[in-house]
């Protein structure tokens, strides 16, 4: 059987410019995070896993961290009457703001994706705590969904720095 595909293709393979370890998390905006948090754990089984907001220090939302297996939903609301979650929601309801993606290097993506045309939602930074750091960076996609690149290295906190592990207190 002949292929079309040409002798010089397959002398130069493609590189993967941006290899990915696999989905971070999704972090979805909401109207009221804590009932939401509640039916993710009671309807499907979700473990509560880490929270930030006013008793961490966060004062302008709280976030609930929800795991089960490989899966990991953060749950956002505003704590203000004007900001952008408080926006988006009103605009949109609840749904997914931001998809975040797993990688070795975070500053490498972003450069890479920006390179070839990608718009930057925001610069890479590192952030951290006594759990060591993680380094962020984001690009814009369709809509107003934003693909963040999470670099973890060693980082062993609960999630993220500034987030503090919790428990589900759902039977």
């Amino acid at each position: 059987m002949q292929t079309m595909t040409s002798p010089a293709a397959l002398a130069h393979p493609a590189q993967d410019f941006l290899p990915l370890n696999g989905t971070d998390h999704l972090e979805f905006y909401v109207g009221n995070a804590k009932q939401s948090a509640y039916y993710y754990q009671a309807a499907f089984g979700f473990e509560l896993v880490a929270y930030a907001g006013p008793e961490t220090g966060v004062r302008d939302r709280a976030s609930y961290v929800l795991q089960q297996n490989k899966i990991r939903f953060v749950l956002t609301t505003s704590l203000l009457p004007d900001s952008d979650i408080t926006r988006h929601v009103a605009q949109h309801g609840d749904g997914v703001k931001v998809m975040a993606l797993w990688v070795d290097d975070a500053r490498r993506s972003f450069e890479e994706t920006t390179r070839r045309g990608a718009k930057a939602a925001f610069e890479p930074y590192t952030i951290a705590d006594e759990h060591g750091s993680v380094t962020l960076a984001g690009i814009r996609t369709y809509g107003e969904t934003v693909h963040t690149f999470v670099e973890r290295g060693s980082y062993n906190g609960p999630f993220l720095p500034g987030f503090v592990a919790r428990g589900s207190s759902v039977p």
